[in-house]
């Protein structure tokens, strides 16, 4: 059997076996080293774990998580709810709408799914049952909702993205997915609106008169979050700061509003989400330094390359050819993470890329939707774990609503894979490199 097989076979075993993932990069690398390469390459896995996160790049990613933590405990989603409750006044579907808009505003803040989910669905899930939406249904509209964290920038996954595919420019990677993730809570809106009409679902209680003038109250208590994105974003166009950077000023900004704006964190509080982003950044960057070692003994073994000419020799057609690689992502992300996908797929995937000549921004982008697909899909949907945790009922209660939503993403990545222009319009315009 060759050495790249046994990589391969002990990755998978281990994974079956229930071994975290990223242990089982490291461990399948090792066996791939000593199967097919001297046995004194071993010395180098310090080496390759080492280079894998001495990238300057990967420094946003903890930011970024820290980012997401404090705008969490701040109150930040509350205050956002109750704008957007003010904003659209009672209707059939109302507190549905307003779960996807927050969601959306919140994953230009955190870029994490699993954080946009968690915040969101603490503030949403009580008002939404009391409402009368059934808890199932709730969970997995706001499970859905915050995958659009992995589009809307900042995205912790296509930072990732940006650092595994060389000459790819993070800054046209942000711009690219904002109007695919618009799309696709637009489309996640659709049936959730027409399943509340259907059903009779009450969208909140009934603002009148003087309740009607509280939307200028809330909407300034809303501000600080609305102006987060644009700070983010607008500091990136104008060149005022790199996307690393970036994450260093939204740190600030949010330790700025939660201690003296909302005042619902304290400095106390502020070493504790310290230690909840170090243990987060930590697996993140465990995972990416192990899978540093899988990626070198695959390249050296020539695993990834003959694998990518494996794919390649399936069809001519390329239209075709990228069904399979969504079809096979989006299976991908039922069972994994985003990173670990990237890591994984990403060696075998770029010469595909090339050899089809498709735009790497854009075929990012398509990856991240599939992704986030993924993250509300059973078995694993690591967004639906935290909103049915918070709701208090089983996942298996919410597969029906989420197979609904499932549908209603997939045609927004069908039309952003037929019309590539809704995600390389934006940086384009913005003058950014897009391939």
């Amino acid at each position: 059997m060759s050495p790249d097989l046994w990589m391969l076979l002990a990755f998978a075993g281990l994974l079956i076996a229930g071994v975290p993932v990223a242990f089982s990069l490291g461990l399948a690398g090792a066996v791939g080293i000593l199967a097919g390469l001297p046995p004194a390459m071993l010395a180098t896995l310090g080496t390759n774990t080492y280079n894998s996160i001495a990238k300057y790049p990967l420094i946003a990613i903890p930011l970024f998580i820290l980012t997401g933590l404090i705008f969490e405990r701040s109150g930040v989603a509350l205050r956002l709810v109750r704008f957007a409750q003010a904003l659209i006044g009672p209707r059939h579907g109302g507190l549905a709408l307003v779960a996807v808009l927050v969601c959306m505003i919140m994953g230009g803040m955190s870029g994490s799914g699993p954080a946009d989910a968690a915040a969101v669905a603490m503030v949403m899930l009580p008002s939404m049952t009391k409402a009368g939406y059934p808890k199932p249904f709730s969970a997995t509209l706001i499970a859905a909702s915050a995958s659009t964290a992995i589009l809307i920038p900042p995205s912790v996954a296509l930072i990732l993205y940006s650092i595994v595919v060389p000459g790819v420019d993070l800054r046209a990677l942000f711009a690219a997915g904002l109007f695919p993730g618009i799309l696709a809570g637009l489309a996640l809106l659709v049936p959730a609106l027409l399943v509340s009409k259907r059903y009779g679902w009450e969208g909140g209680t009934p603002v009148e008169g003087a309740e009607r003038l509280k939307v200028g109250e809330t909407f300034k208590q809303a501000l600080p979050a609305l102006f987060a994105p644009v700070l983010i974003l607008g500091g990136l166009r104008s060149g005022l700061f790199t996307p690393t950077e970036a994450a260093v000023v939204a740190v600030a900004y949010g330790v700025a509003i939660g201690l003296f704006v909302t005042r619902e964190i304290g400095v106390r509080d502020l070493w504790r989400l310290f230690g909840e982003a170090a243990v987060i950044s930590g697996v993140v960057m465990l995972i990416i330094a192990l899978a540093g070692i899988f990626a070198w003994a695959g390249t050296m073994l020539g695993t990834f390359r003959d694998m990518a000419q494996w794919i390649i020799a399936l069809t001519d057609n390329g239209v075709l050819l990228l069904i399979l690689i969504m079809l096979a992502v989006l299976l991908a992300g039922m069972l994994l993470d985003a990173i670990s996908i990237y890591l994984i797929l990403m060696p075998i995937l770029i010469p595909v890329m090339q050899h089809f000549e498709w735009n790497p921004v854009w075929f990012g982008i398509l990856l991240a939707m599939n992704i986030a697909i993924g993250q509300f899909t059973p078995p694993v949907a690591v967004n639906l774990m935290v909103t049915t945790e918070v709701a208090k009922i089983r996942l298996e209660q919410t597969v029906g609503w989420a197979l609904l939503f499932v549908a209603a993403m997939a045609c927004a990545l069908a039309l952003v894979a037929v019309f590539p222009e809704i995600a390389l319009w934006l940086p384009r315009t913005l003058g950014y490199n897009v391939g």
